[in-house]
């Protein structure tokens, strides 16, 4: 499992864009973690599902409530990470209004969640298979984890 000090696996999640701009294309883009968070302070959570009612209460509204606090506080971005493909993920995003201030991040094949020891098997109660996480803002780093 992931702990303090460790890098973030050089794995690629995906983001679905709703517009095309600087090199994404309407659709699911790949972002490449390492890339993605090469010189930036990046705020990470991970949850298990999108659109559970936990995680879409409380989780999600609390980070885009709060992102302009962690942007004064020198994040750069705020990512929210599950184990859905990207079309589920700009859903959740629309209906959570994350936009400008949380990256929802589909980790479709749980390469993300593998490599960080974070799965869980969760499909018995009709969920995924990624533990939850969170960290401080890091730079490729974890410093924090819950």
């Amino acid at each position: 499992m992931i702990k303090v000090g460790d890098t973030l696996p050089a794995t690629t999640l995906m983001e679905y864009s709703e517009v095309e701009g600087e090199g994404c294309s309407i659709g699911p883009n790949p972002v490449p973690v390492d890339k993605a968070t090469a010189g930036k302070t990046i705020a990470l959570f991970a949850l298990p599902g999108a659109f559970t009612p936990t995680c879409s209460a409380k989780h999600v509204p609390g980070y885009v409530e709060k992102a302009a606090e962690f942007k004064a506080a020198g994040v750069d971005e705020i990512w929210c990470v599950s184990v859905n493909d990207a079309f589920v993920m700009g859903a959740w995003a629309r209906d959570q209004k994350t936009g400008g201030k949380v990256r929802m991040l589909a980790d479709g094949d749980a390469a993300f969640a593998k490599a960080t020891g974070l799965t869980l098997d969760l499909t018995g109660k009709g969920l995924g298979c990624c533990r939850r996480l969170k960290t401080d803002p890091l730079r490729g780093h974890v410093p924090l984890q819950n």
